[in-house]
């Protein structure tokens, strides 16, 4: 009980100070987002649990006290106007009974629809005496479209003001077909109802559809954390051959953790060598609206000095004589030519279930793979934990054994910045000094080299970095991974800026593949230079696009496919043969069927 009560403690600490520092107000009305973040507060402390996962709108109505309601009912935007009008709400059909302060506040629905594509909005409307208008929130549930705002003189002809508009980034215009309704997004109305041509149109901001959300924002993990460590996972942060970080959670209550490894050759011999041990660095992650769990130690050891090539085994524990993991193995890279393979896998996102049994596939028939590529979007939502925790739990028996190399995709970016992710995964440090550290990173592995980008940020900040790398490595073959695709596979997608600022240089330097995610299908390009097909991968680079979840898109037909597929998940297999220096790449689906294969040779 003591540790439930802490937690929640916990909870409200974090969620206070993040609510009030992201949605601080000033000025002389009350604030939807303080309101919302107070609302939130009280039913973490009041609710149980199990109904906070309950929740729905009318539940969350009747625990509103009148004040709270009132806000979320009128203080959403505002505006004032100079003489009486009738006011228009068209809200989303989709969202069924919001905004939910429309009858209540007396607006009365018409039969009158406005289209756009395939959304309708649905119709309501009230008069107002001159003076100041408050709106409120476009829903409890989220999602959807943000309502439209029509207004028009109550007595016709009358000359009508609208100013004193909030937020100040609304907008007046006239609705006419070819109008903008959102302040904030380009698409328009192609069409009209005949009732509302000439109206005043203020036109609101979709990317507030959310502000009054109450529902869904509470979460909770099938996968908590505990004293035991558990995400234990293996990355590089330094060379990989003489450098190897361990990284791995546990409750709070866990202050200390060490890492304890040495040789495997040393523990087999008749005197074997003392073992090692190392104390982590522990930092807090938190989550504050994660049910439960709101808060977890990550630990972090980056351990240095080992031998090139060498087989080391580590254990992991808090200091005492109990307190301890089995035994795990990692190898160091080699330290000259040495064949060698890695896995690389596209986008994983949704159906994490799924993609553990297809990286377990991978690591069962592959298991002398040194390494596994992670183009971008490991996640669905990146800064909300209960995804990492069904990520790292879908992989566990694997990333603890061989290291992981991430590439960070827009969904590690959800939220606006890769937070989490960043803080879960010790990489290289040794990217672009224009961007920030360990979202673009680049290493060395036997005759290879490996660059990682983050194509989330403005390729050219990574332009001349990317050059220095490819223009100064002496080794015999360059891969290059990221998330957006420079050749697209999707249809209606096309990222110029990667094509513009990279491929150039992937031409100039002769990069062998490209690896890459985004686009939920399975795409090889022939082998490319100038953005055309040439005769051998000796000419020119090689594009792929792959995804290892179950989130699938379809593809267009381009003329720089090579091999294209849609519908399966696939991990692909790089072995590289230093006799001959000969690549054989092949990619797999989870039953094993061979989908594609391509063989280099220089």
């Amino acid at each position: 009980m003591h540790a439930i009560n802490t937690a929640r403690t916990l909870w409200l600490a974090l969620a206070g100070a993040a609510c009030l520092a992201l949605h601080a107000h000033v000025g002389p009305h009350p604030s939807i987002h303080d309101t919302v973040a107070g609302i939130l507060d009280r039913f973490g402390r009041t609710q149980p649990d199990t109904s906070l996962r309950k929740l729905d709108a009318p539940q969350a109505l009747v625990l509103l006290t009148p004040d709270e309601r009132d806000t979320l009912a009128s203080q959403h935007l505002h505006f004032r106007v100079n003489t009486p009008v009738v006011v228009t709400v068209l809200a989303d059909t989709r969202l069924a009974g919001e905004p939910f302060w429309l009858a209540e506040r007396g607006f009365r629905p018409t039969s009158i629809v406005l289209e756009r594509g395939t959304l309708r909005f649905a119709a309501w409307e009230r008069e107002f005496p001159a003076g100041t208008i408050g709106l409120g929130v476009n829903s409890l549930t989220g999602g959807g479209e943000h309502y439209l705002v029509l207004v028009k003189p109550a007595e016709p002809g009358a000359n009508l003001v609208i100013d004193e508009l909030y937020p100040g980034q609304l907008r007046l215009a006239d609705c006419l077909p070819g109008v903008a309704p959102y302040a904030d997004r380009d698409e328009t109305l192609t069409s009209i109802p005949p009732a509302f041509e000439g109206q005043k149109l203020i036109r609101t901001l979709r990317n507030r559809r959310d502000d009054g959300r109450l529902l869904g924002i509470f979460r909770w993990t099938e996968h908590p954390s505990s004293t035991r460590p558990d995400q234990i996972l293996l990355t590089w942060s330094g060379d990989p051959q003489t450098t190897q970080a361990i990284q791995w959670r546990t409750r709070p209550e866990i202050r200390k953790a060490y890492v304890t490894y040495g040789r495997r050759a040393d523990l087999h011999t008749v005197h074997p060598r003392k073992l090692r041990q190392v104390a982590a660095r522990t930092e807090p992650l938190n989550d504050p609206r994660l049910l439960g769990d709101p808060s977890i130690h990550r630990h972090t050891v980056e351990l240095t000095g080992l031998e090139p090539g060498t087989t080391y085994v580590y254990a992991i524990g808090d200091g005492s004589r109990t307190g301890w993991t089995e035994w795990r193995e990692f190898t160091t890279a080699p330290a000259g030519r040495v064949p060698f393979s890695f896995i690389y896998m596209g986008d994983v996102q949704n159906g994490l279930d799924r993609w553990g049994s297809l990286v377990h596939t991978a690591f069962r028939e592959r298991p002398d793979a040194a390494f596994y590529v992670l183009a971008g979007d490991l996640v669905d939502r990146g800064n909300q934990r209960d995804n990492w925790d069904s990520f790292f739990y879908n992989a566990r028996g694997v990333f603890d054994r061989r290291p992981l190399v991430p590439a960070i995709g827009n969904h590690e970016c959800q939220g606006g910045h890769p937070t989490m992710y960043l803080r879960q995964f010790a990489l290289p440090r040794n990217g672009p000094a224009a961007i920030e550290a360990e979202r673009a990173y680049a290493f060395h592995y036997s005759n290879a080299l490996f660059v990682i980008l983050d194509s989330n940020l403005d390729p050219a900040q990574q332009t001349a970095w990317l050059e220095h790398q490819l223009a100064s490595t002496p080794a015999t073959w360059k891969f290059v991974a990221y998330h957006h695709p420079a050749y697209s596979s999707a249809p209606g997608r096309d990222n110029t800026a990667v094509r513009q600022h990279w491929t150039p240089l992937f031409d100039r330097y002769h990069v062998d593949l490209v690896l890459q995610g985004h686009d939920h299908a399975y795409l090889r390009t022939h082998p490319l230079k100038d953005g055309q097909k040439v005769a051998s991968p000796a000419e020119g680079t090689v594009y792929v696009v792959s995804v290892a979840g179950t989130k699938m898109y379809q593809q267009a037909a381009r003329d720089y496919t090579a091999v294209g597929l849609t519908n399966v998940a696939t991990y692909q297999v790089l072995d590289l043969h230093i006799s001959g220096n000969r690549l054989v790449y092949r990619a797999y689906d989870l039953d094993g069927t061979l989908h594609d294969q391509l063989i280099i040779e220089k």
